[in-house]
């Protein structure tokens, strides 16, 4: 199951059902089981809190993934950055939803078990957000 918040933002256009069809997906394609994803949405300064308390890291990122996740049932918070996303979007010539959708697979794919530390697996993190996205988001969706 999938729960959408917001923290200090909003913006619509999210649907829980089709998102937790989704990515319950993905976690079946992985071979494990979506049981409970919170997607929390806030701001950079929201983001950039939790980076510095929670990671010891001052800088901004577009999301956060805290890993609840236990044997091959997936559980996990993703914070989730819009004015980032905003920012990505603009730099990747996508638009809002593109990039949201890539960044939401994005963390489902760290509580699948995948890093994004080192160029490889940076690339293979790409590489899955990719099919993913082609695989069941419409690309009239985003």
């Amino acid at each position: 199951m999938i729960s959408i918040n917001f923290e200090d933002v909003s913006f619509d256009g999210l649907n829980e059902k089709i998102l937790t069809v989704w990515l319950s997906g993905v976690c079946e394609d992985e071979g494990l089981v979506l049981q409970e994803v919170n997607l929390i949405f806030c701001s950079d300064s929201h983001l950039l809190n939790i980076n510095i308390e929670s990671l010891n890291h001052d800088y901004y990122t577009d999301i956060i993934t805290f890993d609840y996740c236990v044997g091959i049932n997936v559980f996990g918070d993703l914070f989730i950055s819009k004015d980032r996303v905003e920012e990505n979007a603009l730099d990747n010539k996508v638009n809002f939803m593109n990039e949201l959708y890539r960044v939401i697979v994005h963390g489902v794919l760290h509580l699948c078990g995948y890093k994004d530390k080192s160029e490889e697996d940076s690339l293979l993190m790409r590489q899955k957000e990719d099919f993913y996205l082609n695989k069941y988001v419409s690309r009239e969706t985003y």
